[in-house]
C-alpha cells in the first residue's frame, strides 16, 4: 500500500479537527449542551495537535502511518456519534464511539511503540 497519501491526510485532519473542536466548543458553550457537544470537542482539540506532530515528524516516526489511521479514524468515528447522538437522538452506527475510542488508544500505542525503533539520521 502506498502511504504517500497519509502524510498529507494526517494533516488535512488536524486542521479539520482543529477547526471542527473550535466550533463544537462553541456550541457546546452557546446551547449549554456540554455533555455531548463538550466531549467531542475535547476530543478534537486533543487530537488535532498530535496529528500535526506525526506530520512534522513523519520521516522519523516509523509508526506513524498506522498511529495517524488509528488517531484520525478513531477520533472522527468517537466524535461523529458524540454530534450524531446530540443532533438525532441516535448514534452514527452501533458501536460507534467504543470502536473509535479503542481506535484512538492503539493509535496513541502506536505512537508509544515508535520509541523502540531506530531512526535514520536527517
Amino acid at each position: 500500500m502506498s502511504k504517500s497519501w497519509l502524510r498529507p491526510t494526517s494533516l488535512f485532519l488536524s486542521g479539520l479537527l482543529g477547526a471542527g473542536g473550535v466550533a463544537l466548543a462553541a456550541a457546546a458553550t452557546h446551547t449549554g449542551a456540554t455533555q455531548l457537544l463538550g466531549n467531542a470537542s475535547t476530543m478534537c482539540l486533543a487530537h488535532a495537535p498530535i496529528l500535526l506532530g506525526i506530520y512534522v515528524g513523519w520521516e522519523r516516526i516509523k509508526t506513524a502511518a498506522p498511529a495517524a489511521i488509528l488517531l484520525g479514524v478513531g477520533t472522527v468515528l468517537f466524535t461523529g456519534d458524540l454530534i450524531s447522538r446530540h443532533f438525532t437522538g441516535s448514534g452514527a452506527f452501533p458501536m460507534a464511539a467504543p470502536i473509535g475510542g479503542v481506535g484512538m488508544i492503539l493509535g496513541w500505542l502506536a505512537l508509544a511503540a515508535a520509541a523502540f525503533f531506530k531512526t535514520a539520521r536527517l
